[in-house]
């Protein structure tokens, strides 16, 4: 028996056009019976870079016995020319979440698909303490349970007030240790209202975040001053946005910075 938790994230592989290029993270969120997966933005398009990738892999799982059996999926990001997934913007800019549908029919029957819903979401008015714990679940640098196929988790805390735009941006601050590969991973906190927790069933968790990156000081002294250890989450709750009447056919996959503030992308 495992945690579900770790069957909801994903590991996310960019390729250009059969040219491996980037690993990240990502995670499934379901809503009235359509499959998204969702990630950072600028894992699937970053300017500054120049990353350009035209389809993604991800790893799903075949076999609730044996979790060492897993198959990749395919989807492609672009079609006539036209990019296939949703990302958002507001008055600040755009926004580092990205969401793509996914064909459930392509899907291999026997795929173990666990995801987050609009239930998991943080509700209005529901307090989340500064200092909280909370796990931000993805895939560090590429490193994962080679074996079984699973990510990793990291303890973190809420290290801003949540529920207000950071600098008058569109996510709340964690303190945690994160690198390269992190990017579009889950940050979750245990739900602990049993009632509610039931109505969750096997995936007890609230859903706060999309980590995004990691904060420092463009002004630091590299040789005196050490990295802030902070990091960017945009609120989950702009998933309700970028899946609200979504007109765009679903995928048909195949198996097989502010002031003196920068951000680094992980």
């Amino acid at each position: 028996m495992i945690d579900t938790l770790l069957l909801a994230a994903c590991r996310i592989s960019t390729f250009e056009p059969a040219r491996s290029l980037t690993h990240a993270s990502g995670f499934l969120f379901e809503r009235d019976a359509r499959l998204y997966l969702v990630t950072s933005r600028h894992v699937l398009v970053d300017e500054p870079s120049g990353h350009h990738p035209n389809r993604i892999e991800i790893e799903l799982h075949t076999d609730v016995d044996d979790l060492a059996k897993s198959v990749r999926f395919s989807v492609l990001l672009f079609r006539d020319g036209q990019s296939q997934w949703h990302q958002g913007c507001d008055a600040s800019g755009d926004i580092d979440v990205a969401v793509l549908e996914l064909d459930r029919a392509a899907l291999p029957p026997s795929a173990l698909v666990r995801a987050f819903t609009p239930e998991h979401l943080c509700r209005v008015g529901e307090p989340v303490e500064v200092g909280s714990s909370v796990l931000i679940v993805g895939f560090p640098l590429g490193f994962h349970d080679t074996l079984h196929h699973l990510p990793v988790v990291r303890q973190a805390v809420i290290a801003s007030a949540f529920g207000l735009r950071f600098q008058g941006q569109g996510y709340f601050l964690t303190d945690a240790l994160t690198h390269r590969g992190t990017s579009g991973a889950p940050v979750v906190m245990r739900d602990h209202d049993v009632a509610h927790a039931a109505e969750l069933g096997d995936l007890p968790w609230r859903l706060l975040g999309v980590h995004s990156a990691r904060l420092d000081m463009a002004n630091r002294d590299r040789e005196q001053d050490e990295s802030l250890g902070l990091n960017c989450a945009w609120y989950a709750d702009m998933l309700m946005t970028l899946t609200d009447d979504s007109r765009t056919p679903a995928l048909t996959g195949a198996r097989e910075p502010v002031s003196a503030q920068s951000s680094i992308r992980v």
